[in-house]
């Protein structure tokens, strides 16, 4: 074989195995993996494993599925992110926000919760191979915020039943805001007393975990206080524990006082297919198009959410540990995990905040600690099923409650108020129309934010000034949306005017322009030339000027200068396309 058939094969073979490398990042960290790394990925997994265990419990209720459908979302995308994930901290399974979302499209049926998750993860890997993730730059800030805030509240407020014990309340916002203060006299004392324990001691070690840490000091406070953090880490799991271990002392004794979580399936979730049609109660078969068409706008509000939580997490985090994140390849990781995670009975995950906090700061460093957490999960399925069975649901609803209330970030609304006050009305419009139906309630703010920026683009800042004649300096691109409106300024401002004004356009900040706007722009010079004014163009950017003159507009004049294009409107200057003089400081308010 001569050398340079060698040379190509050797570039194709690189070529191939850095193609590899990009969609499979494991192939980058693991050739460089130590001991080191080892023993702090084993720690943190099993961290975020006591973690997530009670978690996954807790949001299986939001979700309005049965406790174990929880476990089963919990333990796919600690393999999954390993292979395919670029962020070393970023962990997958169920959230809060994710559990509500898929409550308000399959309305806790768990057939159709997974087959969600297996189109949810369709849809969310094929943008991320033609490469859509800027699609995720519409969704404003303020709508986000207003979704998370709302979100919190319904799942925050949806879990005081179980901390009182009742049962029979609907599930819609509203409705169930009455019925749970109408229905106060029913509550159970043993489920109040054991709720607002637990809720007592998340709390206490929340602010236990913020105001000790693990910081400096002699080698037993150090010990001491990172001893207090592990446990504090760690509450969620202790104070479910601890909450199961009284409920069975009581029931043990024969007093049925606490409202526990019941019968739970034993056992590992079968490897199989997602349903693709479903049977009713009374033996109607549900086609696959009719669940579909059932899931309406949901469809595209979990992808796009879903991908939205996990990558702004996996960029939070990134920029704290200074590395860097390829946000389509996050998206191909989220996707396969939900894709393969509906083999195995989940509901759609995403990036969790808390326990990515959680697997940072016990100084996890590969995404390798996930599969120890998803070893935990698949433990906890195995074996601990059983004793799941006297878990309160009173404890599960404080670990959700502790878990969202720092998601209503009031302080957004007043720094909004400050910076920009019209922000607040896609937030508003998000936040209210959540608690009528959470997919709504993102349409809705997305719709408005879209108005907002579309409005912007109609109506560009155009600053006027009086140098004898009128130099109009527009602040921002040149569009079609803002065609009529740059045409309705000329026009009062110049033509309109007795006697009519010449005008000279700063297009400095221009710097795309469409057929629209060399329309109206070849009118407004004829309008121009017929009451016998200029209008002159100034700063073009040579992009913009190309066009200009691709379009050969009939008495098209231009300046490189504001000076010159003073001149050349006054009649001092002969020559209409005048170049290179200086700018002169002409920029006076009228």
């Amino acid at each position: 074989m001569d050398r340079p058939l060698l040379r190509r094969v050797s570039a194709r073979g690189c070529c191939s195995y850095s193609t590899l490398k990009a969609w499979m990042p494991i192939l980058s960290w693991l050739p460089r993996y130590k001991l080191r790394w080892l023993q702090m990925d084993l720690l943190a997994g099993l961290t975020v494993g006591l973690t997530t265990v009670p978690q996954a419990l807790a949001y299986a209720e939001v979700a309005g599925l049965p406790v174990q459908y929880g476990l089963y979302s919990a333990f796919m995308g600690g393999f999954i992110y390993t292979l395919l994930g670029t962020s070393k901290d970023v962990t997958l399974g169920p959230t809060a926000i994710m559990s509500l979302l898929c409550f308000s499209v399959v309305g806790g049926q768990p057939h159709r919760a997974v087959l969600l998750s297996l189109l949810c993860g369709l849809i969310q890997a094929l943008m991320a191979l033609l490469r859509l993730g800027f699609l995720l730059d519409f969704i404003s800030f303020p709508v986000i915020k207003g979704f998370t805030c709302a979100a919190a509240v319904t799942i925050g407020f949806g879990q005081v039943k179980n901390i009182l014990g009742l049962r029979g309340i609907p599930h819609q916002f509203f409705l169930e805001v009455y019925y749970t203060f109408y229905k106060i006299p029913e509550a159970s004392i043993g489920d109040v007393v054991l709720g607002l324990l637990c809720l007592g001691l998340l709390v206490m070690l929340m602010f236990m975990k913020t105001s000790l840490g693990s910081g400096n000091g002699p080698p037993s406070s150090r010990f001491a206080r990172k001893l207090v953090w592990a446990v504090a880490t760690m509450r969620n799991a202790l104070v479910v524990v601890a909450a199961s271990f009284i409920a069975f002392s009581w029931d043990a004794y024969g007093y049925h006082v606490f409202t526990i979580t019941g019968e739970i399936s034993q056992g590992l979730p079968p490897f199989r297919p997602p349903p693709t049609s479903d049977t009713t109660a009374n033996g109607t078969v549900v086609s696959f198009g009719e669940i579909v068409e059932g899931f309406g706008g949901g469809l595209a509000v979990i992808p796009f959410m879903g991908l939205l939580e996990s990558i702004a997490i996996a960029k939070a985090f990134a920029s704290q540990n200074d590395y860097r994140i390829n946000a389509n390849q996050e998206l191909l990781a989220i996707g396969v995990t939900n894709i393969m995670g509906s083999f195995v009975s989940a509901y759609p995950v995403t990036g969790s905040f808390g326990r990515t906090a959680v697997n940072s700061q016990t100084g996890v460093c590969s995404p390798a600690g996930g599969i120890i957490t998803s070893v935990i999960v698949l433990l906890s399925l195995a074996f601990l099923m059983p004793a799941f069975y006297y878990i309160p649901k009173a404890s599960l609803a404080a670990v959700i409650i502790c878990a969202v209330a720092p998601m209503v970030d009031y302080r957004v609304v007043a720094n909004m108020w400050k910076i920009r006050k019209l922000d607040l009305l896609p937030f508003a419009v998000t936040f209210l129309m959540s608690f009528w139906q959470v997919q709504y309630g993102i349409m809705g703010g997305v719709a408005v934010s879209g108005v907002l920026l579309l409005y912007n683009m109609a109506r560009p800042q155009i600053k006027v000034s009086d140098h004898g004649v009128l130099v109009m300096e527009l602040s921002s691109g040149l569009s079609f949306p803002a065609t009529e409106y740059l045409s309705h300024i000329i026009h009062t401002q110049a033509l309109q005017a007795s006697p009519p004004r010449s005008v000279v356009l700063d297009c400095h900040h221009v710097s795309i322009i469409d057929y629209t706007v060399i329309s109206e722009l070849r009118d407004l010079l004829r309008q121009f030339e017929l009451r016998d004014v200029r209008l002159v163009f100034c700063r073009l950017q040579p992009s913009v000027l190309e066009v200009l003159l691709a379009a050969d507009l009939e008495g098209l004049r231009y300046a490189d200068s504001a000076e010159a294009a003073l001149q050349m409107v006054s009649g001092n200057c002969l020559d209409d396309r005048h170049r290179n003089s200086p700018v002169t400081d002409w920029r006076e308010d009228v």
